[in-house]
């Protein structure tokens, strides 16, 4: 297990003197498309109080494909921080944070655009945010108490992205290669992987590294008993 130097002090030790005791913690967990964010996510969900967690994944705020895109899905660049409304994010975390109950998009993979239809999230003692470019705004990294990035294999990852498409979202095995070639891996090489330095703890092998995920779990339990004790 890799542990960035920048902010150890999250992770271990004694807990983090700037995390407020009166605010839900938020959690960063990013890497690249199939870097298994989401299992691990279930991993964290498993060992703690499911209702004092909220997820929140930063594919709900993809932008609208415009009309004329529609057809040509496989080009469209999905993987390029401006095809998210990232500032939207950040007021919806601002907002939770001051204990207001928020409503986030639904976005239809199918077609490539938002519903009209929201999810409301209520404020809880952690919010989980995932996605493969939450760590790329500074506004919306600075929001986050303990930042984790899933490191794993491209090879692997590329074929749970293949998986993912062919069986949720009822793409060709073409159009997503071309995709892949055309903007996932550009973006990746340009975006996700450098966002990685921001992290305070990087998980190679994600969800089988269950020593790393311990550690967090630990934190997370620490810092959430430490709020409890500061508000009795």
């Amino acid at each position: 297990m890799n542990l960035s130097g920048v902010r150890l002090s999250v992770i271990l030790g004694k807990p983090d003197p700037t995390v407020s005791l009166m605010n839900s913690l938020i959690i960063g967990i990013a890497g690249g498309s199939g870097a298994g964010k989401t299992t691990v996510t279930t991993r964290i969900l498993e060992s703690l109080d499911s209702t004092r967690v909220s997820v929140i994944p930063h594919d709900a705020y993809y932008h609208d494909c415009p009309p004329d895109a529609q057809g040509n899905v496989s080009l469209m660049n999905f993987d390029h921080p401006d095809s998210l409304e990232t500032s939207l994010l950040v007021g919806h975390l601002r907002e939770l944070r001051a204990g207001k109950a928020v409503e986030i998009p639904v976005y239809d993979f199918a077609t490539y655009r938002r519903t009209t239809k929201t999810q409301r999230v209520n404020p809880t003692d952690v919010v989980i945010v995932e996605g493969i470019l939450i760590f790329v705004s500074r506004d919306l990294r600075d929001l986050m108490d303990i930042r984790m990035y899933i490191d794993t294999d491209a090879d692997e990852r590329l074929l749970r992205r293949l998986k993912r498409d062919l069986r949720e979202r009822d793409r060709s095995v073409e159009s997503v290669m071309v995709q892949y070639l055309a903007t996932v891996k550009p973006m990746h090489l340009e975006f996700v992987e450098p966002s990685k330095r921001w992290a305070d703890v990087i998980i190679p092998r994600g969800v089988e590294n269950a020593v790393a995920i311990d550690l967090v779990v630990t934190r997370i339990k620490s810092l959430l008993e430490a709020r409890r004790s500061g508000e009795s």
